[in-house]
């Protein structure tokens, strides 16, 4: 079993760019942090057939009115929760250690931050970032692959636009 996790596309029109259409055909399930931002972007992902989502607070009433703020799901065994908010930065997770905790779940997907981590403790709390609007990162999102119980996790680079910040760096670098 294959997933996806992405978050914070912002999408305002109902057409997956195609960069990350390509990306997702390859996977199972979409599990989604939510900040589709449009209710026509939630739609094209939803005709994918593979979503599991959650709303976020950039979405719109629409998108805020069909998904709730948490789900739980089985994949191979293993349960998942998706939420969007839960952290204030990737430098303190504790409160979503004990959200994972409380909804009983052994991986934990959150959104929100539009920058990756993936940390283990006694659960997996996994950050997917942005493909589309990354913030200190560049594009992406994390493979969750479930094997006979076995689970495992990569961040995986996304064509697209890096953050001003990286795009700046990297041409402060290119001139030392």
């Amino acid at each position: 079993m294959k997933i996806i996790t992405i978050s914070d596309t912002h999408i305002e029109t109902g057409k997956i760019p195609e960069y990350l259409a390509d990306v997702l055909a390859d996977y199972d399930i979409i599990a989604h942090a939510g900040d589709f931002t449009s209710y026509e972007c939630y739609k094209a992902f939803e005709a994918t057939g593979k979503l599991k989502a959650v709303h976020g607070n950039a979405d719109e009433a629409l998108v805020k009115q069909e998904l709730p703020e948490k789900i739980t799901f089985e994949a191979g065994g293993i349960k998942i929760g998706i939420v969007h908010e839960g952290a204030l930065s990737l430098n303190d997770t504790t409160a979503l250690r004990y959200l994972a905790l409380e909804m009983e779940v052994d991986i934990l997907v959150f959104g929100h931050l539009h920058r990756p981590l993936i940390e283990k403790s006694d659960v997996l709390l996994i950050c997917p970032g942005s493909p589309t609007k990354p913030r200190m990162s560049d594009p992406c999102a994390v493979e969750i692959d479930i094997n006979n119980g076995n689970v495992s996790t990569r961040i995986i680079e996304i064509v697209g636009q890096s953050c001003d910040y990286i795009e700046y760096s990297r041409k402060l670098a290119e001139k030392e």
